[in-house]
């Protein structure tokens, strides 16, 4: 059973939200908030479809104090959700943010649930997410470590950080000329990249409101808490996505449980973590310019003297 309330997004996928709200209900929240977009002009069956899924969550058979924020007209992406958890945080200190096509298992409530208390207090730590996409690899000895990268396919958040959160990002153009713009992102390559998407975002281009969430929370110096394993799966990969286009309906990546609970004994981000998530779900891999500044940075080091080259070539005393 989930402790905190839990804000749920909807839109227009019955299928996924079927899905989905079996899993709410199986939690029994003692709150539940319902963030619904309305249907799109042009699209015959948006209407249909939308007052679908807004039946399918009408079935609440618990005890379940439910609000619901519902509109009449599409706001799109950027603004639904935006808005919707502004309405949420107005009323509640904390709670777990649920999009229709995110499935979690049970281990990812109490994971939220859990940690929601431990730092309720503790500026330093801003998101708790479900995701895990190190393909394997754990980190440290715990249950959890921190990172940078807020992902939010399944996440719990408090009030105090989403206080911070601006969907136009204004202190974006000034933030990308100061030296802790570099400071949070020291590597050349993921700096070109996200300043290329929060450029985006700025000049409207893009239709969302995770990438504001991700500038606010990086602005403000916070950190994620991300479980060693991966705790939701997300199922929206398909014909129907906003923004996970597929050919087909795809599955979502394996959960697993989290097993005997731990915590880390500090809060410092995992920045080997951080560089293997950049590799793998932005591109930072096969950036073009990858190669290229690799060798110029090594170049630069020999010029500066043979001491690095002499460290590569001789062994380690470790080894000896």
């Amino acid at each position: 059973m989930s402790s905190f309330p839990i804000a749920y997004i909807i839109f227009n996928r019955p299928r996924h939200t079927r899905e989905t709200f079996e899993i709410i209900r199986a939690q029994r929240p003692a709150k539940l908030f319902i963030i619904a977009d309305g249907p799109r002009e042009g699209h015959p069956t948006d209407a249909q479809r939308c007052e679908e899924v807004r039946t399918i969550v009408q079935n609440i058979d618990w005890p379940c104090e439910v609000q619901r924020n519902y509109a009449t007209k599409n706001m799109g992406c950027k603004l639904r959700v935006s808005s919707g958890l502004d309405w949420v945080f107005s009323q509640v200190e904390a709670a777990v943010v649920l999009e229709d096509d995110c499935v979690p298992n049970a281990d990812f409530f109490s994971f939220c649930d859990d940690l929601l208390v431990r730092y309720a207090n503790d500026e330093r730590v801003w998101v708790i997410t479900g995701n895990n996409f190190q393909e394997g690899k754990k980190h440290g000895d715990a249950s959890y470590y921190f990172s940078k990268y807020n992902h939010c396919w399944g996440w719990a958040t408090w009030r105090r950080a989403w206080k911070h959160y601006r969907v136009d990002i204004p202190f974006w153009p000034e933030w990308q000329k100061q030296s802790s713009w570099r400071q949070q992102l020291p590597d050349s390559i993921e700096r070109e990249v996200w300043t290329a998407t929060f450029d985006r975002v700025k000049r409207g281009e893009i239709d969302t409101w995770d990438y504001q969430w991700t500038a606010c929370v990086w602005y403000h110096g916070g950190l994620t808490a991300t479980p060693n394993v991966n705790l939701v799966s997300n199922i929206g990969f398909g014909p129907e996505a906003t923004h996970t286009l597929a050919g087909g309906d795809e599955a979502g990546l394996p959960t697993e449980h989290l097993g005997v609970f731990t915590h880390p004994t500090q809060i410092v981000q995992n920045k080997k973590a951080d560089q293997f998530v950049f590799n793998r779900n932005f591109g930072g891999r096969e950036h073009p310019k990858r190669l290229a500044n690799r060798l110029t940075r090594q170049y630069q080091r020999l010029l500066r003297g043979p001491a690095w080259l002499l460290k590569k070539l001789m062994p380690s005393k470790s080894k000896l």
